[in-house]
């Protein structure tokens, strides 16, 4: 085609300007980023300047409409005129069709503008309009209004029917776009393996495609993040470099600013701060340029990383306060404003304003809760810990501490009342800073190694007061049921405190010893069904270490085995065995419990209320585990798990 073009201009000395031709009075046009890529950054300028001579309708709309979505990579506002003049048109012109082509241009604008709710209320009136075939744009675009509120299931679910589109109708821009925000969803949910594989895809059809576009420089980027997020840094340069060259071939001011704050996050990563700093301020101007918000207030969060990283945390402090000024209340993506205030946490917690950093990961964990992330709860157990820790002796009162203790109590009855299955992990972590002098450092190190033992020690004190206050409701309950109910939730708090009495106990205080766990844990839920003299337990396997994150789902895990082998396995009070045995061989841990009772069979229905099979479900699932039932000799239960993945 483009050579055609070049041709009929040499013949018929025709006026050339980008994709539009002048031929006899006659205008051609070949539609931008679909018939031709071979312009430069002016091509809106020709589009534009060519635009009034144009009269046939279908013509006009087609230029007015890739003139208006095609600005939105610079300014939002007269992209927006564009569109709107263009939707007016095709009123006039009774187009029902190119009506909702505009609206759809018109939703990816108002999206980019934050928008929300008008973007997705005119994205929905389009699809009314399209016919199927039309709709995979925006379907995308409703994807990404999803992903800027955080819903990333519903954003998935809808680049998945953008992809079975392009596939029911062989279009490989559907399929290459649904696969670039499939790989993008992926890096947000920490999962870089599975972004970089849907990345890779993307970029292979938009080669294939051999058009040079938007999509395909912002897919260059995605792909580069998720090499960043498995440490691959020296390979995502290269894709991030393509992507500016692109960006600037055609003034994609947004995929500009987009590609700047990530390589902000890749010199970081290799410690390189002056680039990185470079980087953040020109992913800021672009996005000044653009006079887009969303992309003011990354690029201001990146620069802020940047200074924190260095250890300047009152610059750092300063940049992301101006970021969050900036999104203002109505910001509409929380998944980027909870890593603000997660960045903010730590610029605080590193100029030592504790009460400060406390607050700001409060509100990144609230903001956090459309995609569960344990290590905030972690990080905002730790903070309250810490500010607990360090207060000055006298200053709370025995009545403040009273009441502090009531207000736990009241929070875990709510939950077990509405039987939420998650607890907050309390974790401390040490963040040891390099010191001149090695008898500084040394000493320190033995201050908070002191200091986090006394933290588990708190943890195991309170799990122990939470089991005793069940104890104690459990003997006021007459219903046989309810109590089992009870002492079953009594055992899981008394499974937990043991984790936490181990960790301050023993040397390692990052590990536990799974071998004497098991065993004090298997006699004290015997113990609690009173079957001590009947029941055997035989823990069969060599001393084996794992972290408190596998460490507790397991202990729970083999918790609620122990506890239904107890309830159901010896019917009449009949003696029996039960056997643990736990073992590690490379990158999978086996976990066998067994017994030699009645035996379950695999169809039965479940015995009782189910919670404990679901929670053991849930917890295998958590753990990237699978597990098998064999009943040929009473009960065993196998479980195998990946030890790569953190529960």
């Amino acid at each position: 085609m483009k050579r055609f073009f070049i041709l009929v201009f040499v013949l018929f000395q025709i006026q050339l300007e980008a994709q539009v031709v002048s031929k006899d009075g006659k205008v051609e046009y070949s539609k931008v980023f679909e018939e031709t890529d071979d312009f430069g950054a002016d091509y809106l300028e020709k589009i534009e300047q060519s635009l009034p001579s144009v009269k046939e309708t279908e013509l006009r709309l087609q230029m007015l409409w890739d003139l208006g979505y095609y600005y939105h990579t610079r300014n939002l506002r007269k992209s927006l005129s564009v569109i709107n003049q263009g939707l007016e048109e095709a009123r006039m012109a009774e187009s029902e069709l190119w009506e909702g082509r505009m609206q759809v241009a018109q939703g990816a604008i108002l999206l980019r503008m934050e928008q929300l709710v008008q973007a997705e209320e005119v994205l929905q009136s389009a699809l009314e309009k399209l016919p199927e075939s039309e709709t995979w744009l925006l379907l995308t675009n409703l994807g990404y209004v999803q992903e800027r509120r955080g819903d990333l299931g519903k954003a998935f679910e809808l680049a998945t029917q953008t992809l079975q589109l392009g596939e029911k109708y062989g279009e490989r821009k559907a399929m290459a776009m649904a696969y670039s925000d499939i790989s993008n969803l992926f890096w947000k949910q920490g999962k870089p393996e599975q972004g970089l594989e849907y990345g890779l895809k993307s970029l292979a059809l938009f080669e294939e495609r051999g058009i040079q576009d938007l999509d395909f420089d912002f897919t260059l980027h995605v792909t580069g993040n998720n090499l960043i997020a498995l440490g691959r840094n020296e390979e995502a340069l290269p894709y991030f470099q393509q992507s500016i060259r692109m960006g600037k071939q055609y003034g994609f001011y947004n995929n500009l600013s987009d590609t700047y704050i990530a390589l902000t996050d890749l010199y970081v990563a290799l410690g390189d701060f002056e680039n990185a700093e470079i980087s953040g301020k020109e992913a800021l101007k672009y996005a000044e340029l653009l006079q887009n918000e969303f992309m003011v207030v990354r690029s201001l969060l990146s620069l802020g990383k940047v200074k924190k990283e260095q250890g300047f945390y009152q610059d750092a402090i300063t940049y992301l306060g101006r970021s969050i000024r900036t999104a203002t209340e109505d910001f509409g993506d929380r998944y980027f404003l909870s890593l603000i205030y997660r960045e903010l946490a730590e610029a605080y917690e590193g100029a030592g304003e504790i009460s400060n950093s406390y607050q700001a990961f409060k509100r990144y964990h609230e903001l956090d809760q459309s995609v569960f992330n344990a290590e905030a709860d972690q990080r905002i157990a730790q903070l309250q810990t810490e500010m607990d820790v360090t207060q000055k002796e006298g200053i709370i009162s025995l009545q403040e501490e009273a009441l502090k203790r009531q207000n736990i109590i009241q929070i875990f009855t709510l939950l077990f009342t509405a039987l939420m299955v998650f607890f907050l992990f309390f974790l401390y972590r040490v963040f040891v800073k390099r010191k001149k002098y090695s008898q500084l450092l040394e000493k320190q190190n033995r201050e908070k190694e002191f200091l986090l033992k006394e933290i588990h020690h708190r943890v195991k004190n309170n799990l122990e007061t939470i089991s005793s206050l069940l104890a104690l409701q459990t003997a006021q309950i007459e219903n046989e049921e309810l109590q089992d109910i009870m002492i079953e939730s009594q055992n899981r708090v008394q499974s937990m405190g043991m984790i936490h009495q181990n960790l301050y106990q023993g040397e390692n205080l990052a590990a536990i010893e799974m071998k004497n766990y098991f065993k004090n844990l298997g006699a004290f839920i015997i113990d609690s069904f009173d079957a001590s003299a009947r029941i055997s337990l035989e823990v069969e396997m060599e001393p084996l270490e794992l972290d408190v994150d596998r460490a507790i789902p397991i202990g729970l895990i083999v918790n609620e085995l122990i506890t239904n082998s107890l309830k159901y396995a010896f019917p009449d009070g009949r003696d029996g065995e039960i056997l643990i045995s736990l073992k590690k061989d490379q990158d999978h841990l086996y976990l066998k419990v067994a017994d030699d009772g009645a035996g379950m069979k695999k169809n039965n229905p479940t015995l009782g209320t189910g919670f404990g099979t679901q929670l053991v479900a849930l917890l295998t699932k958590q753990l990237d585990g699978k597990m098998t039932l064999s009943t040929q000799k009473g009960t065993e239960l196998y479980f195998e798990f990946k030890t790569n993945k953190a529960a």
